[in-house]
């Protein structure tokens, strides 16, 4: 089963730790759907990033449990992607930031 890239990849995920990553260890993180596995993770960012990918890691979050008032609900299971490119390659969408 084939699925479009821009489907995996939901959105880039920017906080401090993550950009000092990405200045100093060449590594993005992104939020993927919950049903992806590394392989379509790693073509995904390749072909919509358009850079070498090297090794992707993968962080899975539960979802937390939210009340308002007597109802009980729960927020989705997450699942975040750390990229690390490969040597030399730069991705100039984070450049500014």
């Amino acid at each position: 089963m084939t699925r479009e890239a821009h489907s995996i990849i939901l959105r880039p995920v920017l906080t401090e730790k993550l950009t000092e990553l990405r200045e100093t260890q060449r590594k993005i993180g992104i939020l993927v759907r919950a049903d992806a596995n590394k392989v379509e993770i790693k073509k995904a960012a390749e072909e919509v990033l358009k850079v070498k990918i090297e090794k992707v890691n993968v962080l899975n979050g539960q979802g937390k449990i939210q009340r308002i008032g007597r109802m009980s609900g729960k927020k989705p299971d997450w699942k975040k992607a750390i990229v690390t490119m490969k040597a030399g390659e730069k991705l100039e969408m984070f450049e500014g930031v």
